[in-house]
């Protein structure tokens, strides 16, 4: 099998026929203020040791060169074997609350943006873990279904914004019901939901469903975002901050955690409660726990292994570059010696 590992390099291949169209348009207008100054008999009296194919030459050296440091960039591979490797982990459920509410800044830059960010680097440290992500407010929906593809998960996770789910409300027990039903019970992995939102007007029977994924063998922890003093709800058209939601009353509705309620889910789902911050990392706090349980064996997976062949192309680009450096633009003693005899 061959492969090239880093093929966004192949792009530069673009610029070699920019590169060689430059050089031509270049060598022609040199041509022809030459023709203008002398003709060419008389260009080769007055620079008798110039040689006019030496330049075209050292061009087509460098070029070779680039070509072959581009490829050496891109690192081809050669696939020598291919092994099965076991997939060991647990299996991870976020819910992400993206109910406006979520749109308050007492936690910067706001609720929802520094959830995601703790996600997204959640997502970059994990080696083996599946994780899922499910968004919620006054409904919920799978945004992607547990995978190890981490590069996938982490485009999905890129794309959520409040328009995610439309309904309003903060529904933690329909997501928390979504995750357990979700989870695959044949695969025998520890199993756990990390709950992230500031737990304002909620609904549903949420003891019921925290008691479901217990039976079932699955942790939760939440994580509660936003302060108890709480902070409004900010409109925003075109990325501006044109106002804040206010009550029927026009009072500005002040959004506050509520964390009693997830300290109470937390503790039922026989997980831990967290409060974010400003400067923590909560999520990363959670996966050192989540670190703590057994990982068990979820599947198999076939793996090339593949083995670097750059070098094969970058030694020979270095010697090229070498070579076109001692190339002097004059004809060679042979080639002088060659045109003396002949114009005898």
């Amino acid at each position: 099998m061959f492969r090239f590992e880093n093929t966004e390099y192949l792009y530069l291949l673009i610029l070699m026929p920019v590169l060689i169209l430059a050089y031509w348009l270049i060598f022609v207008k040199l041509k022809k203020k030459m023709n203008l100054f002398a003709t060419d008999s008389m260009q080769k009296i007055i620079s008798p040791e110039r040689s006019s194919a030496k330049p075209n030459m050292k061009f087509a050296i460098i070029m070779v060169a680039f070509l072959l440091l581009i490829f050496s960039l891109a690192n081809p591979q050669v696939g020598s074997k291919i092994e099965q490797v076991k997939q060991v982990g647990i299996d991870i459920y976020i819910l992400l609350d993206v109910s406006k509410s979520m749109a308050a800044q007492d936690i910067q830059p706001s609720r929802l943006e520094k959830s995601k960010y703790e996600i997204s680097k959640l997502i970059q440290n994990l080696q083996g873990d599946r994780i899922g992500l499910i968004v919620f407010s006054g409904d919920a929906f799978i945004q992607f279904p547990l995978t190890a593809d981490y590069s996938a998960a982490g485009l999905f996770l890129g794309s959520v914004d409040f328009n995610s789910v439309p309904q309003p409300g903060t529904a933690i027990e329909r997501a928390i019901s979504l995750a357990v039903s979700s989870f695959q019970e044949n695969v025998k992995t520890r199993k756990a939901i990390i709950i992230l939102t500031d737990g304002e007007d909620h609904e549903g029977n949420i003891d019921e469903a925290v008691t479901s994924a217990v039976d079932k063998g699955i942790q939760i922890f939440c994580i509660g975002v936003g302060s108890k003093n709480g902070a409004p709800i900010p409109i925003v058209d075109k990325n501006r901050i044109v106002g804040y939601k206010k009550d029927q009353s026009d009072n500005v509705i002040i959004s506050k955690l509520d964390e009693s309620t997830l300290r109470n889910i937390a503790r039922k789902g026989n997980g831990k409660f967290y409060r974010s911050t400003n400067n923590e990392d909560e999520l990363e706090k959670v996966f050192d726990d989540l670190a703590k349980i057994e990982k068990n064996e979820y599947g198999v997976a076939q793996i090339a292994d593949y083995e670097d062949r750059f070098y094969y192309l970058l030694f020979p680009a270095i010697i090229l570059l070498i070579v076109e450096i001692f190339i002097s633009y004059k004809k060679s003693g042979f080639f002088l010696k060659f045109e003396e005899e002949n114009s005898k």
